[in-house]
């Protein structure tokens, strides 16, 4: 009789997990839907990478880097706008979108810089403007300090970079076992909670949003490298490369941003001599998705 109840709890954990269970797509499936040509994938160095470059290419470069489990796609709307006029070069960081991972699973962001220092070079480009979200943003802003004779302009998105509850300054982020289990589950609905913290409107994330989140989260290894990318994060207090930055530089924020707060622009117009800010109401994490004609009019109007 003692059986019977545990036969039927068994049966309902399989079924539940084989609901929950969710697997990687083939890349030939998401190419089909996110590759526009395969010409996009380029090899740099050891990385493989997924890049759209478009625009006149005798006109001013921009390069675009996208932020924490996002993708190009993130820059559809900006650089439509902007490649009437500029050279917009945006691509996966590894591990992301279309990108596979990064061979030597290495991904901080001293490698980060040395790709894009490396794609650059391939292709011949000296000097571009520089668009970083969230952590993108960290990416870039990185960049110009580092390296200020590739740096025209910096525009800003929300960057990451100052520390916050749990993500202190010397130290690995601890990645709780419970994110761990995203390797293998990664139902949809989970995904979408997760991601409305990004967006002040709920209407602002669309179904066809959410799908494109999804797949490309569904990519090869594109999970793991999301794990590896958080425990390899080491933030250094970030005052004195700030202080080096000689680019002018343009920081967006959407007002209701409940993921950095509005109040860490302070820290970054102290930090970077002759920055300004440009903020809007109602506006969340993601300013190039949720006000993108907004947003593009204000980055359009600064890279003249």
């Amino acid at each position: 009789m003692r059986r019977q109840p545990l036969m039927l709890a068994l049966t309902i954990l399989s079924a539940l997990s084989l609901w929950l269970w969710t697997p990687d797509l083939p890349r030939e499936q998401l190419h089909k839907h996110y590759l526009s040509a395969p010409s996009d994938l380029r090899a740099v160095g050891p990385w493989q990478l997924h890049v759209r470059d478009t625009g006149p290419r005798a006109a001013p470069v921009v390069v675009m880097l996208h932020g924490f489990g996002s993708s190009l796609h993130t820059w559809d709307v900006w650089a439509e706008g902007l490649s009437a006029t500029h050279r917009v070069i945006r691509l996966d960081l590894p591990g992301s979108g279309l990108s596979p991972p990064d061979p030597a699973h290495d991904y901080r962001d001293a490698r980060s810089v040395h790709m894009l220092l490396r794609l650059l070079d391939d292709w011949g480009v000296q000097r571009a403007s520089w668009v970083g979200h969230s952590m993108g943003g960290r990416i870039a802003w990185t960049m110009a300090a580092q390296h200020p004779e590739r740096v025209d302009r910096l525009v800003l998105v929300a960057p990451d970079g100052f520390s916050s509850a749990g993500f202190e300054y010397g130290q690995a982020m601890e990645v709780p076992a419970t994110l761990s289990l995203m390797r293998h589950v990664l139902p949809k609905f989970v995904l979408r909670m997760n991601l409305q913290a990004a967006y002040a409107q709920p209407d602002s994330l669309s179904d066809a949003l959410t799908d494109r989140y999804h797949d490309l989260l569904r990519a090869p290894g594109a999970r793991q490298a999301m794990l590896e990318r958080l425990k390899q994060t080491v933030l250094q207090e970030p005052g004195p490369l700030l202080r080096q930055i000689q680019a002018p530089t343009l920081l967006l924020w959407g007002e209701a941003d409940a993921m950095i707060p509005l109040a860490n622009a302070r820290d970054y117009l102290q930090a970077i001599p002759g920055s300004r800010l440009v903020s809007w109401p109602a506006v969340g994490h993601v300013p190039q998705e949720e006000a993108a004609q907004t947003s593009l009019q204000a980055v359009a109007d600064f890279l003249r």
